[in-house]
């Protein structure tokens, strides 16, 4: 039988609560399927951090490169540990060290769900840069507290780095509509975004078959709120990325939606998958969080292992749930719990 390691991060907050939600599925899909997940979990955490002044082991990364594949729940407490510690700690060095350079994020309507467009028939894939650009973390700070302080952030642009996530785009573009957006503000900065745009319109060549556009990145956040269903793969750097999925979320219902996977397409490493919507302090421990998005997460991971059709059932058990509208969390206007969203898409799983 076919077995895969995952290391289970469930972090903070309602972190905790999603990621057992998702294996709850997760190991449905595996049963029903013929393959069997096994799963080892990692305290790290804000309070990881706070007992042991790292939010993860010292030989946490190598620990990590003998799996399969990560799930991540949510990382962050920002009345204990400053976000920048949080991500900078865990998040940012995973996705480094592995070079999980492309940062995919699907967002459509499920059956059921209301946004707040009146579009219902959008279905997009953004995919953002992720190892470097304005997210590099080069730079630096001087006369630290006086009237003359300075603060420096650097954006990097490496040809590699831009070329192999549009390519990546244009790929999937070509499995998709045939349609690829690529966003920058080239007018503005005319180094780093030029240069994405020479480097996007070498590609275009190459791909003939995938009708190109490029936006300027306020262009193309009008864009998503107006005429969604006029886009269907977004190429964009870190930040500009970053950005535009969180208005994807929201027209999609909202963070409890977000799914996104972290991946090499080249392979050999692990890939991390998690929801977009963090670790919600206010409501953590509540059983009010929507484990949608963690589901969804865990649908990307089987698909990117291998286990496509175990990844479509659960989609498909997904949407049968919210289709029939009668177990939802508050966020979908209902009164049901994390975990009883949960049992019910691993009931609609098995009945598929």
């Amino acid at each position: 039988m076919r077995q895969y390691r995952i290391a289970l991060i469930p972090g903070d907050g309602i972190g905790t609560e999603v990621v057992d939600a998702a294996w709850q599925v997760l190991a449905a899909a595996a049963a029903r399927h013929g393959f069997a997940l096994a799963a080892e979990a990692f305290p790290w955490s804000c309070a990881h951090y706070l007992a042991h002044g790292r939010m993860m082991d010292a030989d946490g990364l190598e620990r990590l490169s003998a799996f399969d594949a990560i799930l991540l729940g949510a990382v962050g407490w920002p009345a204990t540990v400053p976000d920048s510690v949080s991500l900078h700690g865990l998040l940012l060095p995973i996705r480094k060290a592995f070079d999980l350079y492309v940062n995919a994020r699907p967002h459509r309507l499920l059956p059921g769900v209301r946004g707040p467009l009146r579009a219902e028939d959008f279905d997009l894939l953004v995919i953002r840069e992720n190892t470097e650009g304005e997210y590099s973390g080069a730079g630096g700070r001087v006369h630290v507290g006086t009237p003359h302080e300075v603060a420096v952030e650097t954006s990097i642009f490496t040809r590699r780095g831009v070329e192999r996530v549009l390519r990546h785009g244009f790929e999937q573009a070509r499995r998709r509509s045939g349609r690829l957006a690529s966003v920058t503000k080239s007018n503005a900065q005319k180094h780093t975004m030029v240069f994405w745009d020479e480097v996007t319109e070498q590609l275009a060549a190459e791909y003939a078959d995938v009708q190109c556009t490029r936006y300027h990145v306020d262009a193309i956040a009008a864009r998503l709120i107006t005429h969604p269903a006029s886009l269907d793969v977004v190429v964009a750097s870190n930040l500009f990325g970053d950005i535009l999925t969180d208005i994807g979320a929201a027209i999609q219902g909202g963070l409890g939606f977000a799914a996104s996977a972290n991946v090499n397409p080249g392979g050999g490493v692990p890939g991390m998958f998690e929801p977009v919507h963090g670790s919600a302090p206010d409501i953590a421990g509540r059983g009010l969080a929507n484990p949608l998005a963690t589901i969804w997460a865990g649908a990307l991971m089987l698909e990117h292992l291998g286990e496509a059709a175990a990844g479509a059932a659960i989609i498909a058990a997904m949407e049968a749930v919210t289709g029939a509208g009668r177990v939802a969390t508050p966020d979908m206007g209902g009164r049901a719990s994390t975990a009883e969203v949960a049992a019910a898409v691993a009931a609609a799983l098995a009945d598929g």
